[in-house]
């Protein structure tokens, strides 16, 4: 028990350092995007499976996000439609089978699977993205388990069949119209920080040609090459988002996780050194374009691949995309699933370990994200242990994005503390507003002990990320005969951060 609480009140401000990489430690950044993707699609992650109850569908999300924060996690990268279907309340789409098991039915007892999603990530200090598949239709070939206002049967003509799949047809005006509508519905009507997609554009590559070159014919847009096209198919849709998305909310970020290689050298002298499949050719997503553009604020490569991979080398496709980043931000893919593997060095301890140590030497790569949640959970090859005993010891704030927003808060006034029986409370007063309007989105209380100065340019006083602006905090981690040291700053949506408070020390009988 606690006995007594010495007050040290002290006029010292922290001197605020604003630059995004401070410490000269690879091994704890600051500020590092550290994400994961949580699959629905197929059950791959959560729910578990079809027809849980409401109650157990929340219960497995909470431990999943439990387990992450535990992790180090920063960004969750959540799953809300996986094929023209919903896992949202507010949407014209029917809901997912994944949650009840059929396709169209809402959970019961009824809850939003997103804005639950949303509420939780945040109480734990995570971002929280809208990942959605814009032009996945079905992801098998059983109709009859579609509900009859799926969109395969509402407007039949806008989609095409390939391999026993349906997929959406990007060249359809009213297709993109439809899709940017969907997404926008989210931006508006949800809390999220961004919107996110995979690599799944037009679909990959099978035996059968792709059937649209009638569609081609009537519509060629000046177009001579039905895979240029294609391209601007995509482009297109991306484009539109991108204007769409940041004039309705600025500080939502919009991002693609693309397959590794965008081409190879031997296509292209702008391209990478590697021999594979690219998403360039195959999927038509010209992701080089969209960065170089600045329609993107991140570029999400999934790198599957082990270090000296003669296809494709980890190594090799990390610099590339490090290289072509046009100043927006790079987080790494990785493949955590992997290492159930045996070949071409999955099976070595060191190979995830050493792909976070190599991409932390990158100074253009600002994160990483996991594929997927259970992987990291189960601890394949023991990467979860590395994460939480040697990586990811430390908080980490996401890194900013000047081009959105490069205005930090005020500063957050007069900290001070009042004592409980076991822990005591600190509070501090919300910052003024500053020139853009903005005051705090949230909080980050700083601690050290004893005659340990705070300096907030270092992750190892970082003690809590508060997604609130409930100016206070309970500290319950301390214990008897240490002199307990606190500041505070206040961020924004897009994590710009402050100078910090007066600093108040603490001794502890």
């Amino acid at each position: 028990m606690l006995k007594r609480f010495v007050l040290l009140f002290t006029a010292l401000f922290v001197i605020h350092d604003h630059r995004l990489y401070a410490q000269d430690n690879t091994s704890a950044p600051k500020r590092e995007f550290r994400a994961v993707w949580v699959a629905t699609v197929k059950n791959i992650d959560w729910p578990s499976k079809p027809g849980l109850s409401s109650s157990t569908q929340q219960k497995e999300l909470i431990a999943i996000l439990d387990e992450h924060q535990k992790s180090g996690i920063n960004a969750i990268m959540f799953q809300i439609r996986p094929a023209a279907d919903a896992l949202y309340a507010n949407s014209d789409e029917p809901w997912s089978a994944v949650l009840t098991g059929t396709q169209g039915k809402a959970p019961n007892p009824f809850y939003d699977p997103l804005t639950f999603a949303i509420k939780e990530a945040h109480k734990r200090g995570m971002e929280l993205h809208a990942w959605i598949n814009p032009y996945r239709a079905t992801t098998d070939a059983d109709s009859l388990s579609l509900s009859e206002n799926h969109i395969t049967k509402t407007h039949p003509a806008w989609v095409f069949s390939y391999e026993g799949k349906k997929y959406f047809n990007p060249a359809l005006p009213e297709v993109r119209a439809y899709i940017n509508k969907i997404v926008m519905n989210v931006v508006r009507r949800y809390d999220i920080d961004g919107v996110h997609f995979d690599d799944y554009f037009y679909p990959y590559p099978g035996k059968a040609p792709l059937p649209d070159s009638l569609t081609f014919i009537a519509n060629k847009r000046g177009q001579t090459n039905i895979e240029d096209w294609r391209r601007e198919n995509v482009d297109l849709l991306i484009k539109q988002l991108s204007d769409s998305i940041h004039l309705a909310k600025s500080y939502v970020k919009f991002g693609i996780s693309p397959f590794g290689i965008w081409r190879n050298k031997k296509n292209d002298p702008r391209g990478s050194d590697s021999n594979g499949l690219s998403g360039y050719s195959a999927l038509y997503a010209d992701v080089y374009k969209w960065t170089e553009k600045g329609w993107l604020d991140y570029v999400n490569p999934q790198i599957y691949f082990p270090f000296s991979y003669a296809p494709a080398a980890f190594e090799k496709l990390t610099d590339w995309w490090a290289s072509n980043s046009f100043g927006k931000h790079v987080y790494l893919g990785l493949g955590i699933y992997r290492l159930a593997q045996t070949k071409n060095g999955w099976d070595k301890p060191s190979q995830m370990p050493d792909q976070i140590r190599y991409l932390r030497q990158n100074t253009n790569i600002q994160g990483s994200v996991c594929f997927s949640s259970k992987s990291l959970t189960d601890n394949l090859g023991g990467f979860q242990d590395s994460l939480r005993n040697d990586f990811n010891r430390q908080i980490a704030l996401p890194p900013t994005m000047p081009w959105l927003d490069a205005i930090p808060p005020a500063v957050p006034l007069l900290l001070r503390y009042t004592k409980t029986k076991k822990s005591f409370v600190l509070s501090w007063d919300k910052p003024y507003p500053v020139r853009d309007g903005e005051t705090a989105y949230g909080y980050v209380v700083y601690r050290s002990i004893n005659n340990q100065k705070i300096n907030i340019n270092d992750s190892k006083n970082i003690l809590k990320v508060l997604y609130s602006d409930a100016s206070s905090f309970e500290d319950t981690g301390v214990k008897g005969g240490v002199t307990y040291n606190y500041t505070v700053t206040a961020f924004d949506r897009l994590k710009n951060e402050s100078g910090a408070t007066n600093q108040i020390s603490v001794h502890v009988q």
